[in-house]
């Protein structure tokens, strides 16, 4: 959509896995947090298209935001500039379910 809207954007792969993490369902959000913290990284030779402009993280699903908060400190670390997020959903709760 940027693009037919005459933005430039490009959709790298710049995140790699350095650790594997368990499955998160059934954690709550402090065991979240710690299960994905330091698991993700930089692709090598990265740095350079991060720091060329700003970044929106996409992501499936979020829950507690744990995995997202994670891949804004590696995108920081390697020189990028995180502005924000796009999420494809999110489980109903109490509060959003109108």
């Amino acid at each position: 959509m940027l693009r037919a809207d005459g933005r430039p954007a490009r959709v790298p792969a710049v995140l790699c896995q350095r650790r594997r993490v368990t499955d998160q369902s059934g954690l709550d959000v402090r065991q979240r947090r710690a299960n994905v913290t330091g698991a993700l990284g930089a692709v090598p030779g990265s740095g350079r298209l991060l720091a060329a402009g700003p970044v929106v993280l996409v992501d499936d699903l979020m829950t507690t935001g744990a995995s997202l908060a994670e891949a804004a400190r590696a995108v920081t670390a390697a020189g990028g500039l995180v502005i924000g997020a796009a999420v494809v959903a999110a489980p109903l709760t109490p509060t959003n379910r109108n």
